[in-house]
Order: structure tokens, then C-alpha cells, then sequence
């Protein structure tokens, strides 16, 4: 059948000494990244206050996702996740090509999270150049994460929780300046909203969606790590019910502030949170937000280069990678599926140093849409393995209420998302190019997969 009992591993070798609330801060760090900080301001430039359309339709969809996601993790933790699931839904073709996609996918965001932490802490501390310190980074997180999943798992609780008090901060500045509750600044009340909600229309809604629907990426990786944490069965539904509330709150939150202060038009938007303090007449809070980013940066980079090792791990245990990389250290760490990984990451931080402005721009053409591809065949195999256990009878741990009818309601609005992009111009290229890359990995997949097959059989 399609998913074990919930008391079986499928992966004995790897710890398993991550702890609930490190699973917990995981899933909500990987999160609140780049995206929020610095990407909001491009969703509101985009469609003005109705960038919070945006956030509701994409807060929908990753809500249903993670609840699939939830259910089929709690029943078979296993570092390949979603990649196993296709697998057991789909066949090993689509299995095999959404763990590819997924890892590339990660591994330019490496490069690019490493250079952008750079950038930014040599904004406000330029000593050491953004080469060296991207050096630097890189081979700090490579060190943590070959140090064994529970020293990862409290580096990345720690990072996360700075980045949760920064944005409780702010919200509260945020809302003592909309209520006029500061000394000597003026509210700027809802003015921005209510006069001027849509100032691009329904195209700006649909080219917001997209900044959107990145920012939300990496929430996922939850389900990577579920085979790795203590008594997943049980911690999954409390990570998953927790991280997905919260990043509504935190999102939806930050947002609105940010569109209620700053107008579309608002040179602020280019560093949205410190346009928001600055706006509330806090000293320094330019450089202390940039920190923040800057940390927030280096939190989504450990916690990628964490779920890429992973997922070529698992790849690597179903023979649909080179076997070398499922060896583990003594620490029961893929130290060389981490190097791999790692690997890619220096070369495109290189490749992009030396020719600025045109390596990482066409890598995130490629993997632009990754997510939407993960997470469409993420809710096709929960669909399908949750039939099959109710057909057999399987008792599954976590159960997603609402089946199939909520599952099927994520499909339809991952439907018009996509619609929606192919309509735009602006996103039309990147889908395109995202459909291509599947393509091509899936043959090389299916062709790899038959090659294998005639080595297997007796000459």
C-alpha cells in the first residue's frame, strides 16, 4: 500500500533528535525570510493595498498544502516527503522529478540567500566585501549542518525566534502609529487603504500573487524534517497547526501595516519594514532592521541547505541518485549529500560575483515556479494515498479534515494561479520556463530509471 503504519521508519540510519519545538520554529524560519522582509514592498509596489487579496489567496493555498502534507508526513516521516509521496502516488518517474526539482530549486536559493546577506550586512558594515562574507556564510551553515540535526535544529530555533520577536516589534509599532499613539508622528490612519485599494486592478493583484506564492515557499520543508524529530506522529499536526496560523498573523499582519503606512508609490517599499519605523520616527531603525534581514537571510539559507541535503539523501536511498550520498557521518549526517549541496551553491555564488546581474536572474527564471509544482503534486498524492488508506482501512495518525472536498478546493485555486500567470506577461516566460525544466528532468528521470532497470537484470 501507500502509507505505513505510523510506529514504522522508513529511514533508520538518520537521527532522530530533533526536537517538536524545533520542528515547529523550523517550518515558521524558512518562511520568513527575504520574502517578508524585503519582497512585501514589492507586492504592495505591485498592487497597492490589494496585495492583501494576494496574501489571503496564497495563505489559502499553502494552508490546505501543509495540511496534506501534515497527514502524509504524520503516517511516513520521510526525508524525501513529499518526493516519496509522489512516488507511492504517482510512480518513480514523478517521484524522482519532483525531489530534483525541489533540491534545484534550494540550491540557487542558497546562492542567492548567501550573496544577499552579504550585500546587506556590508550596506551597513562594509569592511569585509560581499565575496568574502558570502565565502564566510557559506561555509559556517555547511559546518553547522554537518555537525548532526540537533545542533542544527537549535542554531535554527534561535535564528527563528529573533526573527518572530523582530516582527511582534514591529507590529506593535505599527499599530501604535495607525492609532495615533505615538509621540509627535502623525497617523497616517487607512487612508492609503480607503481611497486608493487597487490602484493597478485585478493585473496587479495577479502580478503580486506571484512575489506572493515565493515568499511562501519553503514552508514544506516541515515535512522533510518530520523523519529526523522525536515522536513525529505527534509533532507534525502540532508543528503543522502552528506554523500555519502563524504565518497568516505574522504575514497578513506585516502587510497590512505596511500598506496602511506606505503608498504604492513610496520609495520606503524598497525596505518596507524600515520605510514603516522610519515613518514612526525610531532611531536606527534602518540599520537594525537590515540586521534583521540579514539574519533572516542566513536562517532560510541553513534551513535550505538542511532540506536540500535531505531530499538528495532520499534520492540517493531509492537509487534515483548516485549511491555515495545516502553514506552518513558519524554524527548520522549525509555529509556528502550536504557537500553536493552546498557544492552548486558555491559555484553560483561564484559564477554570479564574476558576472553580476545575470547568472542568479536566469536560475530564478528556471525555478521561479517551483513551488506551485510541489505543491500541486504535493495535494494530487494526498488526494490519492488518503483514498487508498480509507479503501484499506489504515488508520492513519493525522487526518485532514474536510477530504476530499479541501484537497480538491486547493487544486482549483492552484488551477487559476496558474491561469492567472499564463494571462500576465510578466510571468508567462518564467512559468514556461519552470514547465521546461519539469519536462526535462522528468525524461532524464524516466531514462535514467530504464537504463537502471537493464543494469539490474541477469545477463
Amino acid at each position: 500500500m501507500t502509507m505505513k503504519s505510523a510506529h514504522v521508519r522508513p529511514e533508520t540510519h538518520l537521527g532522530h533528535t530533533m526536537k517538536p519545538r524545533q520542528l515547529t520554529m523550523m517550518g515558521l524560519g524558512s518562511a520568513i525570510g527575504a520574502g517578508l522582509f524585503l519582497g512585501s514592498g514589492a507586492g504592495v509596489q505591485a498592487a497597492g493595498p490589494a496585495v492583501l487579496v494576494s496574501y489571503l489567496v496564497a495563505g489559502t493555498l499553502i494552508i490546505l498544502v501543509m495540511w496534506a502534507l501534515g497527514e502524509m508526513a504524520a503516517a511516513n516521516p520521510t526525508s524525501g516527503a513529499f518526493s516519496v509521496y509522489a512516488e507511492r502516488a504517482l510512480g518513480k518517474t514523478a517521484g524522482a522529478t519532483v525531489g530534483w526539482l525541489w533540491w534545484l530549486q534550494l540550491v540557487v536559493v542558497i546562492a542567492a540567500e548567501a550573496l544577499g546577506a552579504a550585500g546587506l550586512l556590508f550596506s551597513v558594515w562594509p569592511i569585509i566585501p560581499v565575496w568574502a562574507l558570502a565565502l564566510i556564510f557559506m561555509i559556517v551553515f555547511t559546518t553547522i549542518n554537518l555537525a548532526g540535526v540537533k545542533n542544527f535544529g537549535e542554531f535554527e530555533f534561535w535564528f527563528a525566534i529573533l526573527k518572530v520577536a523582530a516582527i511582534v516589534l514591529f507590529l506593535v509599532v505599527g499599530a501604535s502609529l495607525l492609532l495615533g499613539l505615538l509621540p509627535d508622528v502623525t497617523s497616517p490612519g487607512l487612508a492609503n487603504i480607503s481611497t486608493d485599494f487597487a490602484p493597478a486592478g485585478l493585473g496587479g493583484v495577479a502580478t503580486a500573487l506571484f512575489v506572493v506564492i515565493f515568499a511562501f515557499g519553503g514552508t514544506e520543508i516541515v515535512s522533510v524534517a518530520a523523519a529526523e524529530t522525536e515522536d513525529p506522529e505527534h509533532s507534525v499536526g502540532k508543528a503543522i497547526r502552528t506554523v500555519v496560523w502563524r504565518i497568516l498573523v505574522f504575514y497578513i499582519g506585516s502587510v497590512f501595516v505596511i500598506a496602511a503606512v506606505l503608498p504604492a508609490t513610496s520609495e520606503g517599499l524598497a525596505s518596507p519594514f524600515a520605510g514603516v519605523l522610519d515613518a514612526a520616527r525610531i532611531p536606527g531603525a534602518g540599520t537594525a532592521i537590515t540586521l534583521v534581514a540579514v539574519v533572516a537571510l542566513l536562517s532560510a539559507l541553513n534551513a535550505n541547505l538542511y532540506g536540500a541535503s535531505r531530499m538528495v539523501y532520499s534520492l540517493s536511498e531509492r537509487a534515483e541518485a548516485p549511491r555515495f550520498l545516502s553514506r552518513l557521518s558519524r554524527a548520522s549526517v549525509p555529509a556528502l549529500a550536504v557537500g553536493v549541496s552546498v557544492a552548486f551553491g558555491f559555484a553560483a555564488t561564484v559564477l554570479e560575483l564574476l558576472f553580476p546581474e545575470r547568472i542568479l536572474p536566469a536560475l530564478f527564471q528556471l525555478v521561479g515556479s517551483t513551488c506551485l509544482v510541489v505543491w500541486g503534486t504535493a495535494l494530487v498524492s494526498q488526494l490519492i494515498l488518503r483514498r487508498r488508506a480509507d479503501r484499506d482501512g489504515i488508520a492513519l495518525p493525522l487526518r485532514m479534515k474536510g477530504y476530499p472536498g479541501l484537497t480538491i478546493l486547493g487544486l482549483v485555486l492552484l488551477g487559476l494561479i496558474f491561469a492567472v500567470g499564463f494571462s500576465a506577461e510578466s510571468s508567462r516566460a518564467q512559468l514556461l520556463s519552470t514547465f521546461a525544466l519539469v519536462a526535462c528532468l522528468a525524461a532524464a528521470c524516466w531514462i535514467g530509471a530504464r537504463l537502471s532497470s537493464r543494469e539490474r537484470q541477469p545477463k
